[in-house]
């Protein structure tokens, strides 16, 4: 990796918290511990600081997030519309373990969670979320709009198809299993449901952020 695109990883729970230079290293601190909370960041000085920290202000919307975007910028996009659920997913590894989930925007109420799904990809569970997510808001015939930070699978869901390039195998299996569903949903279901990309650079990481990043 060039130092142009170095990754310091923070860990603030974790079998060893502390700022790490490598994502194995990272991987190594937060694997089989329940609850790790960690994330990464382009610069030592940047991770340092965040470690020093409480990890809500860099992990989910806080309200002491500073955004770097102008007056006039953030003017331009607004505030969320609190009135509204959020998706995301988390992989660990390209592709790797993928688990995604749903929650309240504004109450950070986890709505839904479905993995870790083996042998995963980011795009896929993103996709996944969305679709999830418009059939939980049809089901409660709910008039919340959905926040995704993904622009890949806000495509994928308007062409009702994922494009992914990852092979099938046994190991995911249970996954594409459940990409077919969501397809399939797609095909047969109308929803009425607005789909927004959240706009992290004015508001902060997602609600539903795993803080794997």
């Amino acid at each position: 990796m060039s130092k142009k695109n170095k990754k310091y990883y923070v860990v603030w729970k974790g079998h060893h918290p502390g700022v790490f230079e490598s994502w194995e290293d990272c991987k190594a601190q937060t694997k089989d511990f329940k609850g790790a909370v960690y994330k990464s960041f382009s610069s030592f000085d940047a991770a340092k600081k965040a470690f020093k920290s409480n990890y809500k202000d860099y992990v989910g919307k806080s309200k002491s997030f500073k955004s770097e975007l102008s007056d006039d910028d953030l003017k331009k996009i607004g505030d969320p519309n609190l009135k509204s659920i959020c998706v995301d997913a988390a992989v660990s590894g390209n592709p790797g373990k993928m688990e995604y989930r749903g929650v309240d925007t504004k109450t950070k109420k986890q709505l839904f969670k479905q993995g870790p799904f083996e042998e995963g990809t980011n795009n896929i569970g993103e996709f996944l979320a969305i679709v999830h997510g418009l059939a939980l808001l049809k089901k409660n015939n709910s008039k919340l709009i959905l926040y995704t930070d993904s622009k890949t699978a806000m495509s994928w869901v308007r062409k009702k198809q994922c494009n992914s390039k990852l092979e099938r195998n046994k190991a995911n299996k249970d996954m594409f299993e459940l990409v077919d569903r969501a397809i399939n949903w797609l095909k047969t279901n109308d929803y009425s449901t607005t789909i927004v990309k959240w706009e992290t650079k004015a508001w902060g990481e997602i609600p539903a952020d795993f803080g794997r990043k």
